[in-house]
């Protein structure tokens, strides 16, 4: 078994424990320790590939890698004597080298593949594809033309603004910062949202927001009640945890969804209205569920080392 996260995956650990105490063996990578902990050696040819991945405490035979959960590991790095130009390169040649191998490890089970994860991570193709299965999306706009996101928020108000991608933003102290999901007054919409892709949705009545883990057939819904605003991620603290039963409707939704995707994995975001509707909002092909109580993260943590040790076949355990 193959994990490849960084080491403090708080969620990534609750999983290997469980591995661990089923006596599976399981391997830890980070890519970002590649190179200066890790060392590899790949060889292809008429029989497929072969070969190691070194760590500092494990060896890694490719060809008897199982299954491989692909979690949240770390940057590739160089080394810091390198200039910049050099740097750069090197860590190109570690993606397409090394993040090649094990993309391509034979007959290997992937929770979820990386490159799953890469075309499942777009918003745009998350609400397309959600709308195709089944999934109730609401009016959505995403343009760069003052105008047209101008009419837009009169027309569909009140809406709400997202970020495409929660990328790494820092105030001019260094401070990590935090785009919300917020509100917008038509008003307020000025050229400068000329500058690039914005997203904007009509903002949901709801009573709720429901996470809805999925792994292979299995879902776990989460009801979460005490928002203090738009965004739940605001104040954890205020948040009230229950496990709902979700509508079979949503459910066939979600199966149809990761399989246009190809994912084994999927944390589902969905907002509850008064009629008791589910509205999806997005799909986080590798999304965290480990901040929920634990006899919630218990069962997703279960039904994780199922998949990896069953490879995806509930009859092989």
């Amino acid at each position: 078994m193959l994990v490849v996260t960084a080491l403090d995956d708080v969620t990534a650990d609750l999983v290997i424990q469980v591995l661990n105490e089923r006596k599976v063996p399981a391997v830890r990578l980070d890519l970002g320790d590649f190179p200066t902990s890790v060392t590899t050696d790949a060889y292809l040819g008429q029989t497929g590939i072969s070969g190691h991945v070194i760590t500092e405490t494990r060896a890694l035979d490719l060809a008897r890698v199982r299954s491989v959960y692909w979690r949240r590991p770390s940057p590739y790095t160089s080394s810091a004597d390198l200039t910049e130009q050099d740097a750069q390169w090197c860590v190109e040649q570690a993606r397409y080298g090394l993040g090649g191998i094990l993309a391509a490890l034979p007959g290997a089970h992937y929770v979820n593949h990386p490159w799953r994860n890469r075309d499942a991570e777009y918003k745009p193709a998350q609400l397309a594809t959600a709308a195709r299965c089944g999934l109730p999306v609401l009016p959505t706009l995403i343009t760069n033309d003052p105008g047209k996101a101008t009419r837009f928020a009169i027309d569909h108000g009140p809406v709400v603004y997202k970020p495409l991608r929660n990328s790494d933003y820092l105030s001019e102290d260094a401070q990590a910062l935090t785009v919300w999901v917020d509100e917008v007054d038509p008003v307020s919409i000025g050229p400068g949202l000329a500058q690039t892709m914005h997203l904007f949705q009509r903002r949901l009545d709801k009573v709720a927001d429901i996470r809805l883990t999925a792994v292979g057939e299995h879902v776990f819904a989460v009801r979460i009640d005490g928002s203090p605003g738009l965004d739940w991620r605001r104040d954890y603290d205020a948040l009230r945890y229950t496990l709902v039963e979700p509508p079979p409707a949503v459910v066939k939704g979600v199966h149809a969804y990761l399989d246009a995707f190809h994912l084994s994995f999927g944390a589902f975001d969905f907002g509850l209205d008064r009629a008791g509707r589910w509205w999806m909002y997005e799909c986080n092909p590798n999304g965290q569920w480990a901040w929920f109580p634990a006899h919630i993260t218990e069962r997703i943590a279960q039904a994780l080392a199922n998949q990896l040790q069953c490879r995806g076949q509930l009859h092989d355990c």
